[in-house]
């Protein structure tokens, strides 16, 4: 039974956390409307990957670590800022330039496996969604738990975040939104590009004034 109320509170407050707008949405969201739905769920699939990474992490004491060498969670925010700003960089400098489509076959295969690693990496370059996965589970967790539990917890993570960035994916690849990125292409990469660039900034300020 506190397994059970334990589980039911950690899916909760994840499920609030996960549909909050942040650079993960931005990075699904355009893969959707620039690329092709498959591509934007690939990528769905590897913020899954990411958030399934830090629940592990943070099942292993994350927050213990952070709070005994604050030195490491400063580093991962530096690091994790400058990866958002060069993503991005690259997607504002590419606003001008002409969308083009994947081709059918093993090329678009391997579009795919990096749409899967941009999800990942982008994942888990936010320092942030390891603060909130370590202090969710330290909130709710039991003292002790089974293994059992632990499993079904690591594959609830995988799926509350695929599902939802998945929705998205499918949602903004839809021929409306595509068709509305088609036309403002400049303007929506620039636009996230900027976002993007200024979060990772925020990282990396947040960083230097701790």
């Amino acid at each position: 039974m506190q397994e059970a109320m334990a589980l039911a509170g950690i899916v909760g407050a994840l499920s609030v956390g996960v549909i909050s707008p942040g650079p993960s949405f931005v990075v699904v969201a355009r893969m959707a409307v620039a690329t092709s739905r498959k591509h934007g769920v690939s990528a769905a699939f590897g913020m899954g990957a990411g958030g399934m990474l830090f629940a592990a992490a943070a099942l292993l004491g994350l927050q213990a670590v952070f709070l005994a060498v604050p030195s490491i969670y400063l580093g991962l925010k530096v690091l994790g800022g400058l990866y958002l700003g060069y993503l991005g960089i690259r997607i504002f400098i590419a606003a001008k330039l002409p969308l083009v489509m994947e081709s059918e076959g093993q090329s678009g295969e391997i579009h795919v496996s990096r749409s899967f690693w941009l999800g990942f990496s982008t994942q888990i370059s936010n320092p942030k969604t390891a603060i909130v996965y370590a202090s969710v589970f330290a909130a709710f967790l039991p003292p002790i738990f089974s293994s059992v539990f632990a499993a079904v917890l690591l594959c609830i993570v995988f799926a509350i975040e695929t599902a939802w960035y998945s929705v998205v994916a499918t949602l903004l690849s839809s021929p409306g939104p595509k068709r509305i990125y088609l036309d403002y292409k400049a303007w929506v990469d620039r636009t996230a590009g900027f976002v993007l660039f200024g979060l990772g900034l925020k990282l990396v300020v947040s960083a230097q004034d701790a």
